[in-house]
């Protein structure tokens, strides 16, 4: 008999607040908003804040012992060890220019790890995945621990690539792996080991990944509230997600190696090791 909890409610939850922020943030998209620079240069516009806003009352609203982590609001505290990890719009700078490739990202983490993840994007119709009809829904991923994942209308699951020679790697940001030599060059003999390379950035390329359309992402920029959701996602597919160094990830997690099998990250692992890289 199975011991894992159920975060069924959860997850309905975590998709009411991600229709709720995505109808606010077509609504920007579609028209006009304020742009501010935080602190870090970073862009943030009107649309971050109120998605972010709508997403804390409801998730709160139905679970107020929850902790709370956003991108734009700050932390709250948990009274029991759950928090939802909330990015309302990852991928501001796309949203600025009018591209359609951001996201939404909900996650909850319990005192066992990750456990809940909506990687929802707001003005992107869903890929349909072989099935050509007319409905226009947004390109979504969700899983739950020991619930597997879902992409769009389709259970998926990672492809069954073992080998580099096989594989088709798709990176994301990389600034701080290029500005380090050695990284850098064991990132260049992993380029030169792939069948493919691509670079479908943010969160596209992690659903392609859990769907078997890539099989490796490789990031040395982000932060936890980027990935947390897809980090559920990828593990439920099938696939192997961690740091560039090879560690679980944490709330101080800044880099990404996922892969759609076990064989095929400790092959991608063995070729980066640890040289240049940050936990």
């Amino acid at each position: 008999m199975s011991t894992t909890p159920d975060y069924a409610k959860q997850l309905d939850a975590a998709v009411v607040a991600v229709n709720a922020a995505g109808a606010k943030i077509r609504e920007y998209f579609a028209g006009s908003f304020g742009i501010e620079i935080k602190a870090d240069n970073s862009p943030v516009t009107e649309a971050d804040i109120e998605a972010e806003k709508i997403i804390r009352s409801t998730l709160l609203e139905v679970f107020p012992d929850y902790g709370f982590y956003g991108e734009e609001t700050g932390k709250s505290e948990s009274s029991n060890g759950m928090v939802w990890l909330v990015d309302p719009i990852d991928g501001t700078k796309s949203f600025v220019r009018r591209s359609p490739f951001f996201s939404t990202q909900i996650a909850l983490m319990s005192p066992d790890g990750l456990v809940v993840g909506v990687s929802d994007a707001p003005c992107l119709p869903r890929e349909r995945l072989g099935n050509i009809d007319s409905v226009s829904e947004t390109e979504r991923v969700i899983a739950v621990a020991a619930g597997g994942c879902r992409r769009n209308t389709k259970i998926v699951t990672t492809s069954k690539t073992e080998n580099l020679s096989d594989a088709y790697l798709s990176s994301g940001n990389l600034k701080s792996l290029a500005g380090d030599p050695a990284a850098w060059s064991r990132y260049a003999t992993l380029v030169s080991s792939v069948a493919r390379v691509r670079g479908y950035g943010d969160f596209y390329h992690y659903h392609q990944l859990v769907s078997g359309q890539a099989d490796l992402v490789i990031e040395s920029d982000v932060n936890i509230l980027d990935i947390a959701a897809l980090v559920v996602a990828v593990r439920e597919a099938g696939g192997v997600f961690t740091d560039l160094q090879g560690y679980d990830i944490t709330l101080e997690t800044t880099s990404v190696l996922a892969a759609a099998t076990p064989a095929l990250h400790a092959e991608a692992l063995a070729v980066l090791g640890s040289a240049g890289f940050s936990a």
